[in-house]
């Protein structure tokens, strides 16, 4: 009995823990990182403000956990895109139009936590998520090149410097002034995914069908 309601306890804080998250993530979406303040974060999770700070003891730290918690959602939904895909190649195009096209449908979101200027300690965060984009990239580029579909080259570099372009690509975009037509959303995408796939050592992506006009993905 007592074992049971350990578990209960420990399902209630974990419960609690992921409310406050999405409630930060939420506080993001309509307001960016500077929406991202203990007391409003509190009133959207239901929960007073001294239990955010038995959670978070800072902001830095929920910022931390909210950009940790989009890292995950943002690299399942690049895995099932890029698993989806017939083949190596497409499977690199797939992850990259994803990541380009879910950013873009939550432009705010995706810009709080990509690139709007917040306190320096929650850096380490954001790197994270960048290293793990460049990590399941480094994953597809090698099996690209294991198929005699890429040239040689050194996958581990090649992508990084694929997910700097594209994170570069993606800040005038995103940036609170930036594209609001879903066409040139479509545009900036293909673009950035043509760019990726000639860096790599694709001069005719776009006539081999690799990228193809398609509806933004949903972020879900």
């Amino acid at each position: 009995m007592a074992y049971r309601r350990t578990e209960n306890v420990i399902r209630r804080l974990h419960a609690r823990h992921d409310a406050i998250v999405d409630a930060a993530r939420e506080a993001a979406i309509t307001g960016g990182m500077a929406a991202v303040q203990i007391v409003p974060v509190a009133e959207r999770a239901g929960v007073a403000a001294g239990t955010v700070y038995r959670y978070f003891p800072s902001k830095v730290e929920l910022i931390g956990a909210l950009v940790e918690s989009v890292a995950k959602r943002e690299l399942d939904a690049v895995r099932r895109a890029a698993d989806a895909a017939p083949g190596p190649l497409s499977a690199i195009a797939a992850a990259i139009a994803s990541f380009g096209g879910r950013a873009l449908n939550q432009r705010r979101l995706a810009w709080a936590v990509i690139a709007e200027p917040v306190d320096a300690d929650t850096d380490p965060a954001r790197q994270e998520f960048r290293q793990a984009l460049a990590a399941e990239m480094e994953g597809r580029i090698r099996a690209a090149i294991e198929g005699g579909q890429l040239p040689e080259q050194d996958a581990s570099l090649a992508a990084a410097a694929l997910i700097g372009a594209v994170l570069e690509g993606l800040l005038g975009p995103l940036a609170p002034d930036g594209i609001e037509a879903p066409s040139r959303a479509h545009e900036a995408v293909q673009t950035l995914t043509l760019l990726a796939l000639r860096g790599l050592g694709v001069p005719d992506a776009h006539a081999r069908g690799l990228v193809v006009q398609t509806a933004l993905p949903a972020h879900a």
